[in-house]
């Protein structure tokens, strides 16, 4: 027993200092294993979100004509702005029109403080978003980003790495977070875009106090419009667009003081004569509510030539479940 007693204590601390040694090493295991998880775990928990999508669909013409100017590719400023703007919903887009986060250094325009890396830093303020797009451009061609243009227009990880490397941004996850943007959102296939409108590269930039309220463009029947808001009116939508108020109420056949409703169909161009050929041999069939108005509007054809494709004077009384025809 005294031999048994003499060989059992050893060998009973011997698997104590066992254990923890092998205690620990499993915890750092553990930790490490954490710390290798946490880009992925960053990436999953960035969801779609239909604000950044709306931002998309406003400025992608403007960043992919930045691109065709000055060798940025689209991605990257699209990116850029939905991250430093909070899709153009941050204090600095909102009262200032800077999309970017570009402060004042060598700048001697208007200006704006806001507590940043320092109390107080001072930050450009521009009069609109094209500015503001176009002020980035100019601010990468820096020097202190030449190595970027380097890489290809389709190296959106080289230039997010870059841009962080070259200090555009104190945030230890910069690239990191423009690169999940980019891939969420499939904003690299800007990158690749030959052609852009023209039209809703100038206006979707155009003056607008608030980025985050201003209208989002649309396309129909070879003409722009916008969807009016409760307590729109000509003259404040020709501040936003740059077309005036004349010439919207007259494009959308009405009086210039007329009172828009929510929902509105708001033309910025003339109407065309008939529908889209798509509707050739497709006659509408009228519902519930429908005017021979809102029906023009839906199409995007002059409410005169409605008439005349259809036989019908003014003074016609329209029915749900008649047939126009529109093209």
């Amino acid at each position: 027993m005294a031999v048994h007693g003499d060989f059992g204590a050893p060998l009973f601390f011997f698997l104590i200092d066992r254990y923890d040694m092998v205690k620990n090493f499993l915890l750092k295991i553990s930790v490490y294993s954490i710390l290798l998880c946490l880009p992925l775990a960053s990436a999953a928990q960035m969801k779609w979100n239909s604000a950044y999508q709306d931002y998309i669909e406003r400025y992608k013409d403007l960043a992919v004509e930045q691109m065709h100017k000055h060798h940025i590719p689209a991605s990257i400023t699209l990116a850029q702005g939905l991250f430093e703007s909070g899709a153009g919903r941050s204090t600095l887009a909102i009262n200032g029109n800077n999309h970017f986060g570009i402060k004042c250094h060598e700048w001697s325009g208007p200006r704006m403080y806001k507590d940043d890396d320092r109390r107080n830093d001072c930050f450009r303020v521009y009069d609109n978003a094209r500015q503001s797009f176009e002020d980035h451009s100019k601010f990468l061609l820096r020097p202190r980003y030449s190595s970027l243009f380097s890489l290809r227009l389709t190296d959106y990880r080289g230039w997010a790495r870059g841009l962080k490397e070259c200090g555009y941004a104190t945030n230890p996850r910069y690239a990191e977070s423009l690169i999940n943007i980019i891939e969420l959102y499939d904003l690299q296939q800007y990158d690749k875009a030959k052609k852009y409108d023209k039209f809703i590269a100038e206006h979707s930039g155009a003056n607008v106090s608030n980025p985050s309220t201003s209208h989002r463009i649309y396309y129909n029947n070879k003409n722009y419009y916008l969807i009016a808001r409760r307590g729109d009116t000509f003259r404040s939508l020709s501040e936003e667009v740059g077309v005036s108020s004349k010439k919207l109420a007259k494009y959308n056949e009405l009086n210039e003081g007329y009172v828009l409703d929510d929902g509105d169909i708001v033309y910025m161009e003339k109407k065309r004569t008939r529908a889209d050929k798509k509707f050739k041999n497709r006659p509408h069939v009228v519902r519930a509510g429908e005017s021979m108005y809102t029906i023009a509007q839906k199409y995007g054809i002059r409410l005169k030539n409605l008439y005349k494709k259809n036989h019908h004077t003014k003074y016609y009384e329209i029915r749900e479940g008649d047939l126009l025809t529109v093209y």
